[in-house]
């Protein structure tokens, strides 16, 4: 089966942990996987399978470790149209911006020629307590699209 590249973007660690145990799932369905937690973008295949999961900090900002990614991106503009990804984003509804970084990871991917598979999936921590629980139905689903 296919590698999959999960890419964390997490301040206090929750994304981290649910990359971590996301990856666990998908090992256990055949895939292998890398877990790289606040890669630059020389740290990633410009082929292949991503997902990502990020919190959103601040004002629905990017964490500060997967910041330089985006700026990356935004600068060299690299052909990541060999790319498909999942994406996933942990936040709290009580903000306006609610999973916000996720989102603008993904429209910037997006701009750069990357293809996701399948439908986001927003966790809202107000709902659940462990983010992990909804991101192991998510990605058991999300598996079987690719």
């Amino acid at each position: 089966m296919s590698t999959v590249t999960l890419i964390s973007g997490s301040t206090l660690g929750s994304a981290e942990y649910v990359a971590e145990h996301m990856a666990e799932i998908l090992e256990n369905d055949g895939f292998s996987t890398e877990v790289l937690h606040g890669p630059s973008l020389e740290d990633l295949p410009l082929e292949g399978l991503w997902l990502v999961v990020t919190s959103t900090h601040g004002a629905g900002d990017l964490p500060d470790n997967i910041q330089p990614l985006a700026d990356a991106i935004t600068q060299h503009h690299p052909d990541l149209s060999k790319i498909t990804f999942g994406a996933v984003g942990i936040g709290s509804s009580e903000y306006d911006t609610f999973c916000g970084a996720i989102r603008s990871l993904e429209r910037l991917f997006a701009d750069h020629g990357a293809k996701r598979i399948g439908d986001r999936l927003e966790i809202d921590i107000l709902q659940h307590e462990i983010p992990e629980d909804p991101a192991e139905e998510w990605v058991k689903k999300w598996a079987k699209l690719l």
